[in-house]
Parts: C-alpha cells; structure tokens; sequence
C-alpha cells in the first residue's frame, strides 16, 4: 500500500512538473514573442535581399510543439532578379524553429525550416543567371549573438517544385509531398541528406518529356564544396514503379556544367525503363508490363551548355522476360535481347542510336527472332529483321489495336526493312528503303474497324522488294464475295506509311462469285461513324489507288440482277474506272460494254458506256431492272428477245441513287418474236378487236430508236405488224416523262381486207395497198394509271390537207390519160372526241 501511494505521489508531482514548465515555456512565449519577432525580422533583412511580403508573423509552442515556431503566413518572396516582381516562392506557411530553452537563455538558434502547401519557381536566364541567390551573406555568421540561422534540417510539404532552364531549354516540374533534406553546413562544405516522396511531374529536355506523371521515392546525399564548386552525389537511389535507380558521381559548375554520373538498375522491368524515355516514344507501350530480368546501367559524362551536351551511353536487356498487356491473356515469352543507347560522337541526336540485337521470344509456343536500329533521331534510319510462324490472333490481342477487332489464323513472316524515312516521305521510290523478304498468309481471318464486312480464309505469298510487293495466289473471301489475286502491287510501303501515297496494282483478278449487295452496301463498307443510312449504298472510290485488272468472273449479283462469265479488262486512275472491252452473260443473253466510271466528284459519279444487248428476254430484262421504276408496262406484260446499240450517260450519288434530270441515252433497239400480254391501252380497243385477241398480241419484229433526255423518253413514229386480223399493223411515236406523263400518237386501220399470211404464227397480215383501207388516228395522253385515248385532229387536218394535194395531183394524171391510184380513207370524227371503250 505504501508502494501505491508512493508511486501515485511521483506521478502526481511529475504531472505538476510537466504543467508547470509548460505553463512557464507558454508565458515566456507570449511574453516575449514580440521581441523575439523583432529580432527574427531584423536577422532575416541582414540575409535576406530581395522583398519578402508577409500577411502575419507570430509565435507559436503548439504548431511544431516541442520545437517553438516563428510562423509566417501567406508569404511571397520576390525572385532575385533586378527589375522583377516575380515571385521566386508562394507558400501558405512557412515555419522557422528553435529550441523552447533558446527562450529561457535568450538565445535563438534557428536550425529547421518547414514550407507547406505552396510552390517555389526556380529560373535560370538566357545569360546563365539565376533568380534564387536571395542571400546577402553566410547564414552562419551573425552580427546578433542573440539570434542565428543554423539550419540543419529543411521540410517540405505539398510543395511544388518548377525548375526553367532558359539557357539550357530545360524544365523540371514536381511536387514535394513529404521531402526532408538533412543539413550539415560547414565554411567549406554542405552537405545534404534526403529522404521522402514526391511525383515528377514531367522533366523537358529539348523536344523530349521524360519521367511524366511518376512517383518517385528519394534516398539520396551529396556534398557540395562550396569553393571548388562541386557536387559529390554519393550512391543514391530513386524508386520509379517498383524499380530503383542507383545514381553517383560528380557534378562540377565552376564554369560550365560538367558531368560525370552513374546509373544502375534494380529491380526494372521494361515498363520502368520506358518510363525514362520521351512520351512520344513511349505512348503506345506505356500500359504494357514485363515479369523476368531486365537490366540497365549508363553512364553520363561531359559537359552541359548550350552548345554542348554530355556523352550518354546505356546498356540494358532481359533474359527470360516476358512481356504482356494487363487487360489480355496473350504475352511475349522467353523474351530475350541486349539493347543500347548512345548520343553518340557529337552527343546530339543527329548522333544517337538505339539497337536491340539478339532479339529472341516465344510467341504462344512459336518461336521468332529479330533485330532492331534506330539511328540519327533528327533524320532517322530504321532498320530491322523478323523471322518466325506468328500466330494472327495471338499477335492482335498483345498489340490491341484499334484499327483490327479481331483475327485468327497463321503467317509465316520472313522479312527485313531499313531506310532512312525522311528521305522516303521526300522522295518515296525504290531508291529510298530496302525492303526484302516474303509473307505467307494460312488461312488469316480478319474483322476490321473500318470494314464491318468481314475479310475471311486468306492465303497467299507476298514478296517484298524494295517499295514493291509481288502477290502469288491471294485468294481469300470478303463477306459472301471470293477474290484470287496475281501480280505486282507498286509503291506498297509507301502507301502504307505515308500520307496521299498511290497504290499501283497491276494483277489478273478471278473470282467465283460477287455478291456487289453486299459489297455496295453502306451499313456493311462503312464504318458506323461515316454512315448516312443503315440501308442504302455506298460507292466511293480512292484516289490513293490506281490499278490495271485483267478480271474474269464466273458469277455475280447486285439486287435482282445475275452476271455470268464476265471477263475484260478494267483500269482506275485518279478515281476514275475505265474499261474497253467487258461482256458477260444475264438475262438470257449476252451483254458487251465500254466505258467509264467517274468518281472524282463523290456525289456526282458519272457512268458513260456503250452498251451491246444481245438476244435478251425483253420480261426477264423489265424484272430484273424493277420495271425500271414505272408500272405502265410491267414485266408481264411483254416477251420476246431484244437486240440493242445504247449509249448513255448516268449520274449517281455516292449512295447509288440515279440523278434522273442529268441522263442521257440513246438507244437502238430490236424486238424480235414479241408479245403483249394484257397490256390496258390495247384493252381499250375491244370495239374493233375481240379481247381474247388483244390479251396477247404478237408481232414479229420491232425496231426503232429511243432517246432519253431531261427525264423524257422519246420514242420517233414505228410501224408494228401484229397477229390481230382487224389491226395487222400499229404505227405508234411520242414521249414518256419519268413522272409517268405519256403523250403517245397511234395510226391504225379502221377497216381491211385481209389475206392469208405464210406466217402462220402472226395470222393474217394486212395489205399495204388495199383500196379500201381507212386509217383512225388517236392521241394516248395523260398518267399511267389515268389515261384516255381521243381523236387526233391535228393529224386528220394535216391527212385532209394532203389528200387534197394529192387528189389535185390524181385529177391532173387521169387529164392527161393515167390510170388513178387508189387511196387511203380517214374516218372523220367529232373534234376532241374520246374513244371509251369497254
């Protein structure tokens, strides 16, 4: 019990110890602090030359307990730079710190400094000054033995660092989240200690960005001597991802920067060490990753200026590594190879190169091989060798290209490059690259962003020399569509690598079947951000693509229409087809065209051909054409085989639809063995022939020639003999507007003796010359479904008025003893009256 009471009596005491030398340290603080301010700020404007604005200076035991705190708060310190305002810092708090005993000696040494939640800006100017030499004179001597500055520990919190060499062209950007720098100041030396994090922000070197968006841990010392005006940098390491970096050497500025460093990797990996590289380097490799050995060391030696840059030199490399993209399964195994970098004999970049030699790997178990230079960065030359089976949707889903959804199947790839690529985009012909080696394709599937019409079962071999590629046997199906392919493709890789390159095919082009719906077809050529519909056509035609095909195809399809045997030759040339010699067979018979296609204007392709029509079925032809967008005459309505010369020039949009208002044509034309079938306007002539008889009216041959022109068909005068006894011959001529306006002439005889004809198959056939045949002229006006058929008395005056003539002229022959000559009686009618037959 005595042991208790003793104990809780010490505690007790301490207590009141404890409270005590606190409440004293707390008095002095608030009796003194505003002596103890004064002589911080007269201390401070000894050191200090350049204009520091402060809102609030005070004293605290609490801020940075057990250390006393002269605090300052909003400070601005004004860079040393004559004549600017520019702050060299702005921080929200800047501490000073002392021991509470300094308070009770009177005595004040200041040995830490704290900087929080601000940023300090470091320049350096085009002349090689500096704007943070703020300092009057050494921070350990003071004229005041009551007040000194000998810092010995520096803390930064949330700082941000932004480091301009203008002189150099160099930038530094990071901020300090907790980075404590320990401080040994001696007339002679300094030397440093930190420790902490921080994120580098980015490091600009010239054009390059190194280091952007790391976080970074620091373990470093150095020791700088101040009148030889060096840096020893003793072994430090800086983590980045996971690896840690090794740095030691000398850095001398006395004069001009001169550098003599070390670099070392631990613990790297590939992604580690693409992260010390440019960004425009490194962008499309950043999200990839490695597992296995991976080393790197360098060294960095020489001077720093504007005119010079030090000698660098790495080495690095993997043995066993492999490498893969997070999001996929596919990786890179058994990765090995030695690599280098160099800034070479001038140390700029016109001077560095980068190689990877030895490259070996394992592709989903399939081995390949290669090497790899990158020389003169200002004027590059690549070179590099691949060899090895690679395996397409392996390959595709490591690399995750956005141009290439998904592939399959296998290429054996034995090929290497190298060319200066300057040069090329200057001058992009044979003489610029050398490219050798061949490809061979295995069944290679591919679903492409840009055509979502699959291209399916490639095989082929394609040997590359120089610029040009030569294609044995590239056979392969695009959609329902089959395509072989032999020749030679011109100017490949610069097409494929540069910008408004042309690609000059010169092949023999087979296939078995195309399907032009689906190849013509928007939703299925386009991608979804290009398309106007989802169920039109698109026809557009590149102008980076020329070609010369000799092109036989055994059958193909657009809407109702079926090719067979198609063979000519086609050539494109600055977006425009042109062919001399195309024949094909459809329709039951046999097509031949010349022509072109113009499609440099992309809503105004223009088609202009020649076209021979041979023995086509007439019925076959209106269905297969839609009935060519009318219902006056349909596809069940006529037969018979039909022989034409058309020539004719069509305009189309990109999305196939005809410019009617712009076609032009004229065709010459031949029925031969015709009939019309259930046709209504024969309908209407039931008063002189029996409807059985008009249902199906046969004629031998029918020939003339039509003329389309601004939306009008025009059709001159035509005489059809026909089958029917009471109408052996129909003369019919006018005009037919794409609107369906008709306007059509009809001569018919109105009365006729007939006589057997030979041909059996047209019945009686009328007789030219009979006494007493009249002829009925009629007009047929009006729409497709609304027509009428009436009396033309134009054509009965002008008939009147020639009889006349001509019976003036049969007066004068019997005056003189001539024989008169028998003629042809009209019917005379009400003026304007309508035939309304039933």
């Amino acid at each position: 019990m005595k042991r208790k009471g003793l104990v809780k009596k010490v505690l007790f005491y301490a207590a009141v110890s404890i409270a005590a030398v606190l409440g004293i340290a707390f008095t002095l603080v608030y009796v003194y602090q505003d002596q103890i301010i004064a002589l911080f700020v007269t201390e401070a404007n000894k050191h200090i030359k350049t204009k520091v604005e402060v809102e609030k200076i005070s004293l605290s035991l609490l801020d940075k307990f057990p250390q006393v705190a002269v605090s300052l708060d909003k400070v601005n310190i004004v860079e040393a730079v004559p004549g600017s305002d520019a702050s060299l810092a702005k921080l929200s708090k800047l501490y000073f710190t002392f021991s509470i005993w300094d308070v009770v000696r009177g005595k004040y040494n200041v040995n830490e400094l704290y900087l929080e939640d601000g940023a300090i800006y470091v320049r350096v100017l085009q002349d090689g000054s500096v704007n943070y030499e703020i300092i009057k004179t050494d921070t350990t001597a003071t004229a005041n033995n009551d007040f000194a500055f000998d810092l010995k520990e520096i803390n930064l919190q949330n700082v941000a660092i932004l480091y301009n060499d203008l002189k150099l062209g160099q930038s530094y950007e990071a901020d300090a989240h907790q980075l404590k720098a320990a401080l040994a100041i001696t007339p002679q030396f300094i030397t440093i200690e930190a420790n902490g994090d921080a994120t580098i922000n980015t490091i600009k070197i010239s054009s390059g960005e190194y280091f952007k968006a790391k976080r970074v841990t620091l373990a470093t010392r150095l020791q700088l001597e101040r009148q030889k005006k060096t840096i020893t940098l003793e072994p430090s390491v800086i983590e980045v991802e996971k690896a840690a970096y090794e740095v030691a050497g000398t850095i001398n500025y006395a004069g001009t920067t001169a550098l003599n460093l070390t670099l070392k990797g631990k613990n790297t990996s590939i992604q580690s060490m693409l992260s010390l590289l440019p960004q425009h380097i490194t962008k499309e490799f950043n999200q990839y990753r490695s597992d296995g050995e991976v080393y790197f060391n360098g060294t960095i030696k020489g001077e720093v200026s504007p005119e010079k840059s030090p000698a660098i030199a790495f080495n690095f490399g993997c043995r066993n590594a492999t490498f893969y993209h997070p999001d996929v399964k596919q990786r890179i195994e058994k990765l090995n190879f030695e690599g280098s970098f160099t800034n070479g004999a001038k140390q700029n970049s016109s001077t560095s190169a980068l190689t990877l030699k030895n490259l070996k790997g394992s592709l989903n178990n399939r081995p390949f091989y290669g090497n790899v230079s990158y020389s003169n960065f200002k004027n590059p030359t690549i070179a590099f060798d691949l060899r090895g089976m690679v395996d397409v949707a392996y390959v595709l889903g490591l690399l995750q290209l956005e141009q290439v959804k998904s592939g399959s199947g296998l290429a054996d790839v034995k090929i290497a490059f190298s060319g200066n690529f300057n040069e090329f985009k200057a001058r992009p012909g044979n003489n610029t690259v050398n490219t050798s080696g061949d490809i061979t394709l295995h069944n290679v599937n591919l679903h492409l962003a840009d055509l979502p019409l699959p291209v399916n079962g490639m095989y082929g071999n394609f040997m590359f020399k120089r610029n040009d590629v030569a294609v044995s046997d590239f056979r392969g199906k695009l959609g329902a569509s089959d395509f072989v392919l032999n020749g030679l493709f011109n100017n490949v890789m610069a097409w494929l690598l540069l910008d408004k390159q042309r690609l000059m095919v010169d092949a023999d082009f087979s296939s078995n079947y195309l399907n032009f719906d689906q190849l013509l077809r928007e939703d299925l050529n386009t991608p979804a951000s290009a398309r106007k519909s989802e169920s039109g056509y698109r026809l557009e035609v590149s102008p980076d693509i020329a070609f010369n095909l000799s092109a036989s195809v055994k059958k193909m399809q657009f809407r109702r229409f079926r090719g067979e045997n198609i063979k000519g030759e086609v050539t494109l040339r600055n977006q425009v087809i042109t062919t001399p010699n195309i024949s094909f067979s459809a329709i039951g018979g046999n097509f031949a065209v010349r022509g072109s296609m113009d499609a440099r204007q992309r809503n105004h392709i223009k088609l202009s051909t020649a076209t021979r029509l041979n023995n086509m079925s007439v019925d076959s032809l209106f269905y297969v054409f839609e009935n060519f967008n009318q219902d006056f005459i349909l596809d069940r309505n006529l037969k018979g085989s039909l022989t034409a010369n058309i020539i004719s020039d069509v305009y189309l949009d990109s999305q196939l639809n005809p410019k009617t208002d712009l076609l032009e044509a004229e065709i010459e034309a031949t029925i031969r063995n015709g009939q019309l079938l259930n046709f209504a306007p024969m309908q209407k002539m039931s008063a002189f022939v029996k409807r059985s008889e008009l249902s199906n009216m046969r004629f031998s041959e029918l020939h003339n020639n039509f003329y389309i022109q601004q939306r009008t068909i025009y059709i001159p005068e035509m005489d059809i003999r026909t089958n029917l006894s009471p109408l052996p011959s129909v003369s019919i001529s006018g005009m037919h507007t794409f609107d369906q306006d008709m306007d059509y002439k009809i001569k018919m005889p109105l009365f006729q003796r007939k006589r057997p004809d030979k041909d059996s198959v047209f019945g009686v056939v009328a007789e030219d010359t009979d006494a007493s045949n009249g002829m009925l002229f009629l007009t047929l006006k009006g729409k497709e479904n609304n027509f009428k058929l009436a009396y033309d008395d134009d054509r009965v005056r002008a008939k009147i008025k020639d009889d006349l003539k001509k019976e003036g002229q049969e007066i004068k022959q019997i005056l003189k003893g001539n024989k008169p000559v028998k003629k042809e009686k009209t019917v005379e009618l009400e003026e304007g009256e309508y035939f309304d037959f039933n």
